[in-house]
């Protein structure tokens, strides 16, 4: 049976996370009862990443399977013509039965907006995190340093994570200063159940001055989740995107965000 591979934005706000809920109002349900609308028949999806309640995606990876014959539009505009304005396919691409959305992703990438200001802002209420403190940059830069590697992330890990192991590889842990906005980039081969809000909580933490940036480094090491930080906001959290194989021409994860985040 024929496969394809959807690229998906949505406002986690919307949904009750990702995964299918009894209600039918999480994204995964919204979207397969739009896709069963154009293809005539069930359809099953299976993602790159399930997003919690609350967190976004600008880039999330999709795949389907479907013999209807109809044409790659259909899968976009007749799919969104479906969809409620919280939700978008943003492409279609056919893909070999090899293709698989989760297991085939050889990297996933999420964004993190902090606005920084004594005021909250009512515009960007559940769009970004919001800290009425002037945390440190380079603190948190510093901090960010040392978890960049393979590590046991248990630290960062909630009860709820249903992974087989804590280790995870993360490529990358940038920020970038826009404004008033703190861009976080995360990078890495796959993450745990809350890792980056958990992580947030910890770079905020030594940003504001409460604790150094080795700290980061003694929680990491110390791999018990009750000596770090609360879990931080969903609201700025962003998924950014997945890489995989050249040989299916998805689109990549591209250079930035939406000019309506930056």
């Amino acid at each position: 049976m024929p496969r394809f591979a959807l690229t998906l934005a949505y406002d986690g706000n919307r949904f009750n996370g990702w995964q299918t809920q009894p209600g039918g109002q999480a994204a995964q349900d919204v979207l397969e009862r739009a896709l069963e609308a154009i293809a005539g028949h069930a359809v099953g999806t299976i993602c790159a990443g399930r997003t919690d309640a609350g967190v976004h995606a600008l880039r999330q990876v999709v795949h389907f399977d479907s013999d209807a014959a109809r044409p790659l539009s259909a899968w976009v505009r007749g799919v969104n013509s479906h969809l409620p304005e919280g939700m978008a396919v943003r492409s279609a691409t056919p893909v070999d039965d090899g293709f698989h959305a989760r297991y085939g992703a050889l990297r996933r990438r999420y964004r993190y907006l902090l606005y920084r200001s004594a005021v909250r802002h009512p515009l960007l209420a559940r769009r970004a995190g919001w800290t009425f403190r002037d945390p440190d940059v380079g603190r948190m830069r510093a901090a960010a340093a040392l978890v960049v590697g393979e590590h046991d992330f248990s630290a960062f890990r909630s009860a709820e994570c249903q992974a087989a192991s804590p280790v995870r590889r993360l490529e990358e842990l940038s920020l970038e200063e826009r404004g008033p906005l703190v861009v976080f980039t995360f990078t890495a081969n796959a993450f745990l159940h809350h890792m980056i809000r958990n992580l947030m909580g910890a770079l905020l933490a030594i940003g504001e001055g409460r604790h150094p940036p080795e700290w980061i480094a003694q929680l990491l090491a110390g791999r018990d989740r009750r000596h770090a930080p609360a879990t931080f906001a969903p609201d700025g959290l962003y998924l950014d995107g997945a890489q995989y194989d050249a040989r299916y021409a998805l689109p990549s994860w591209g250079g930035g965000l939406p000019d309506c985040l930056a």
